[in-house]
């Protein structure tokens, strides 16, 4: 489930996986696979130029209409647009105690990835890391020191309603790894724990 996540440029934006079969996040009208979030955060952690710039292939659905209604979906009262046709496909479970982020979402993307198509524009966003400022850009989204840590944290805890199992794929433990292991100051004090 996204949350609320505090910016610096356009106060709350929404952030997070919104099917628990589907390891897709979204940024408010922009969507990526946490694999590649984390892969990107690998990258940044690596890097400890003061500003570490870099790009990001995102899907874009301009159209909030076409992004869909998360708790209409997830009622299954509201099927139309991108996140409807996901819960078409992957209703949310009968059982509440069910209700967990699926460490293989990942095995889904071929699917997830031609259903956004029918709906979203393939584009690429700046990612901008300024150590010197504590600030990170995402697209036009910036974010402070704390609240870019915020969404790190979200995603290695498997966001709301958490990991199955506490079972975290792959991709999440080596990004972990390398935050660790980073020197980079935006990553300083991050405990992923």
């Amino acid at each position: 489930m996204p949350l609320e996540f505090e910016s610096m440029s356009h106060g709350k934006v929404a952030f997070g996986f919104f099917n628990i079969e589907t390891d897709m996040i979204l940024l408010n009208d922009y969507f990526l696979f946490a694999r590649d979030f984390c892969h990107d955060m690998i990258q940044a952690a690596e890097n400890n130029h003061e500003v570490y710039e870099t790009s990001w292939e995102v899907y874009q659905i301009e159209n909030g209409a076409d992004i869909g209604n998360l708790m209409g979906a997830i009622y299954g009262i509201d099927h139309l647009g991108f996140i409807g046709e996901v819960y078409k496909l992957f209703p949310f479970p009968d059982k509440r105690e069910e209700f967990k982020q699926k460490p293989g979402g990942f095995k889904n993307q071929s699917v997830i990835e031609k259903l956004i198509q029918k709906y979203a524009n393939r584009t690429c966003v700046p990612f901008v890391i300024n150590q010197k400022k504590d600030k990170v850009s995402i697209a036009e989204y910036v974010f402070g020191r704390t609240a870019f840590q915020e969404l790190i944290k979200y995603v290695w805890a498997g966001g709301f309603p958490r990991w199955k199992d506490e079972i975290r794929p792959d991709y999440v433990m080596a990004m972990k790894k390398k935050i660790e292991q980073s020197n980079n100051r935006l990553f300083n004090d991050l405990r992923l724990e």
